[in-house]
């Protein structure tokens, strides 16, 4: 795992990916009750009025900030997009309920988990946190784009409409050279759970997500295994695992642009935990 804990020298060159990431974006961990009420009207924003998700009424949210009984024990980050100044997305990472040791995560209670594909129960409990409430407001949102592109492909096809082999080989390489040379939120929003885990000496994670996320997480090497089937929870979502360093050695060795961002150069990683 020594890969893992590169560090470039002063001089290196930085990626285009991690010299837009320093560009456009910030990232501020919301620490304070102010910063707290920007995580939750993002989140009331996007789920209650923009998503509409289901469980998530607008009416159960009368102060427009939508909270649960997980925000007490979780760590958060906001997205602040520079140009603006404005914050644009949020993620939450569950951390371990010091005073209720044995309370399940989210994952462990929707998720219909094959322990065969992960034993959660034998998971180091004070290392392990579910990702959640990864959230961008709409207008940033690239993967609804790529949502209404995949919905529009399947419906072609049940309509018999077959494009070329090829050329639908071409359109889809196209398509994931994009996404690679290009920076995407979600990558930066993961480099936020990264300083999070990094704070916490958090090493192993779990979420319950959009499978089109994880697939697109794909591109930069950062998906996660998946440990169950599809679940109707807020929309389809599915059960995730990945083991914190195996993802960064990944990123390293196939992706190392993307390893920038999530890491900071190296600057949050295992290595400087204990």
């Amino acid at each position: 795992m020594n890969r893992v804990n590169f560090k470039p020298e002063l001089g290196d060159s930085m990626s285009d990916l991690y010299q837009n990431f320093q560009k456009f974006f910030e990232l501020v961990v919301a620490d304070t009750a102010e910063l707290l009420e920007h995580v939750y009207r993002i989140r009331y924003q996007v789920l209650c009025v923009e998503q509409r998700l289901p469980g998530f009424d607008p009416v159960l949210c009368p102060d427009q900030m939508e909270r649960d009984g997980y925000d007490s024990h979780s760590s958060h980050v906001l997205l602040r997009y520079r140009p603006t100044g404005e914050f644009i997305g949020t993620v939450r990472l569950i951390l371990p309920d010091s005073s209720k040791p044995e309370k399940p995560l989210p994952v462990e209670l929707y998720g219909q988990l094959d322990p065969e594909l992960c034993d959660i129960k034998a998971l180091p409990r004070q290392q392990t946190a579910e990702i959640s409430r990864f959230l961008v407001v709409s207008r940033f949102d690239r993967r609804q784009g790529d949502r209404r592109k995949q919905v529009e492909e399947t419906e072609g096809e049940k309509r018999g409409v077959q494009p070329e082999r090829e050329q639908r080989g071409t359109q889809q390489d196209r398509r994931s050279s994009d996404r690679r040379s290009s920076l995407s939120i979600g990558l930066v929003l993961m480099a936020g759970v990264m300083r999070m885990s990094v704070k916490y000496n958090i090493r192993h994670w779990l979420s319950v997500a959009d499978p089109a996320l994880n697939k697109l997480m794909g591109f930069y090497g950062l998906n996660f295994n998946p440990i169950g089937p599809p679940v109707n929870y807020h929309g389809i979502r599915r059960p995730y695992y990945v083991k914190v360093e195996d993802a960064l050695e990944k990123m390293y060795n196939e992706h190392r642009d993307a390893w920038e961002v999530v890491t900071d150069c190296g600057e949050y990683n295992l290595a400087h935990t204990n």
